[in-house]
């Protein structure tokens, strides 16, 4: 079928006004999400997981402090005090871990299923 030519364009004008009002709205959108993920990322005593890596790999926090450990590894990962005093489950994807520090000292920590990778927390 033809159409005429007038028809035509005014219908390309139409989709490519509607995909650039798309672009523009999602854009701030978009912008608001990497943002919220961005602040997340740097939340206080929180360490995270990724790459087989422990970021901060170390981290002093003050006694009575909880520090969250979060997985974004594809892989699972554990967190293990060379001294016991804390252990976690497998972490999956996203999955968290945290443990209070009631006394001051010096806690290195490593992954189990992983043991080249460690931390340390300093509690003063």
């Amino acid at each position: 079928m033809n159409y005429p030519s007038s028809y035509v364009r005014v219908v390309s004008r139409f989709f490519a006004h509607r995909a650039l009002m798309a672009a523009t709205l999602s854009g701030p959108l978009l912008g608001v999400t990497l943002a919220f993920a961005a602040v997340t990322a740097q939340e206080p005593n929180t360490v995270t997981i990724d790459n087989f890596t422990f970021t901060p790999k170390e981290l002093t926090v003050p006694v009575g402090t909880t520090v969250k450990w979060v997985n974004h590894d594809d892989m699972p990962h554990t967190v293990m005090d060379t001294n016991k005093s804390f252990r976690s489950k497998p972490l999956d994807t996203d999955d968290t871990f945290s443990f209070p520090f009631a006394t001051a000292g010096t806690f290195n920590y490593f992954c189990s299923l992983h043991p080249q990778m460690v931390g340390k927390i300093t509690v003063q």
